[in-house]
């Protein structure tokens, strides 16, 4: 069979914004000779290099590694985050989930928190400002250890690099119902707190960094699980259960050395 004959057509229905301060407004685009090999990105590609031969604007999306390791990419598929396959970032979807004659209707991320730069690309440094605010860990640890040097439970090992696989994509607040960004901020707590490494700064962490997503203006966490299903790395909701008791323990332990410094005074 030949190329050709292979290809397929789609009607794209395809969400452009100039920038922050236009309304925007959806546009049809039609995506002719679509192999169902190349991935959702590769597609964009060859729509674009038609836009652009026909002196018209490309579609703007954000890309950079199409591994599905570094998290850039992102876009909202027929109201799906990432698309309809489970567990996948937008770059490792692939044409053959779609048929010929399909309309897809391709949108950004939504929420407060992550502002529309243009057409599908949204600012994302917020999850900057909340890594930044405690998301890391400034024990010196020296030179590389061993690996066997620092024994660590296999279990505790296991959920700690459960957590940290989050590629901080956004995929969860855009799902979210609530623009909550409760998972990707758990993740990050919980798998430095699973660690020897990160204890020194543990309540701390984890209050800033709580404080941080508030501040930001993310939505509050309802426990309706559209993070978990959207996650293309499958980020267990326990990270939101162990954020929630940090938490809370974080302020336990403030208040009652709080009151201690009271009464010793």
């Amino acid at each position: 069979m030949s190329t050709h004959e292979q290809s397929m057509t789609l009607n794209l229905k395809v969400w452009k914004q100039k920038g922050p301060k236009d309304s925007g407004h959806f546009e049809m685009v039609t995506a002719k000779n679509i192999i169902k090999e190349m991935s959702f990105l590769e597609m964009l590609d060859v729509v674009n290099e038609d836009l652009i031969k026909l002196g018209k604007e490309p579609i703007e999306f954000d890309s950079d590694c199409r591994e599905g390791i570094c998290g850039t990419c992102g876009i909202v598929i027929n109201g799906q985050a990432h698309g309809p396959w489970k567990a996948t970032t937008t770059c490792q979807l692939h044409m053959r989930a779609f048929n010929d004659g399909d309309t897809v209707i391709l949108e950004p991320w939504r929420a407060k928190a992550f502002p529309v730069l243009k057409d599908l690309v949204v600012d994302r440094s917020s999850f900057d400002r909340i890594i930044a605010s405690g998301g890391y860990t400034s024990a010196k640890t020296g030179p590389h250890p061993d690996g066997n040097a620092m024994l660590i439970p296999k279990p505790i090992a296991d959920r700690a690099f459960d957590a940290a696989a989050c590629i901080g994509c956004g995929a969860c607040v855009a799902a979210c119902p609530n623009a909550s960004a409760s998972l990707f901020t758990g993740a990050k707590i919980t798998h430095l707190m699973m660690t020897p490494q990160g204890q020194a700064e543990r309540e701390r962490r984890v209050v800033s960094m709580v404080d941080r997503m508030d501040q930001e203006g993310f939505g509050s966490c309802t426990n309706i699980g559209e993070c978990r299903a959207a996650c293309p790395k499958d980020i267990s909701l326990d990270s939101i259960a162990i954020m929630k008791r940090e938490y809370m323990n974080a302020f336990l332990k403030s208040d009652i050395e709080q009151r201690e410094v009271r009464e010793d005074a």
